[in-house]
């Protein structure tokens, strides 16, 4: 699984490099996403799924970021 660190990447770049790198991914693909506490979080699970994207799992770790693992769709 890849690992994408985007916890002190504003909104909504860090929704940008998120694609970004689905995009170059296979379809199957799962990626791991760092991401901030609050609206970071929250705009790119949402974008992630508006774009057919699966939201695997969704955990608050001990320094309140957030890890997003997302399986990338055709």
């Amino acid at each position: 699984m890849e690992i994408l660190d985007l916890r002190n990447t504003p909104c909504p770049i860090n929704f940008v490099r998120t694609k970004l790198k689905l995009d170059e991914m296979p379809a199957g693909s799962k990626l791991q996403v760092l991401l901030g506490d609050g609206e970071p979080v929250e705009s790119v699970t949402m974008s992630v799924q508006e774009e057919g994207h699966s939201i695997i799992d969704k955990i608050q770790s001990e320094d309140q970021s957030w890890i997003l693992k997302i399986e990338r769709k055709n």
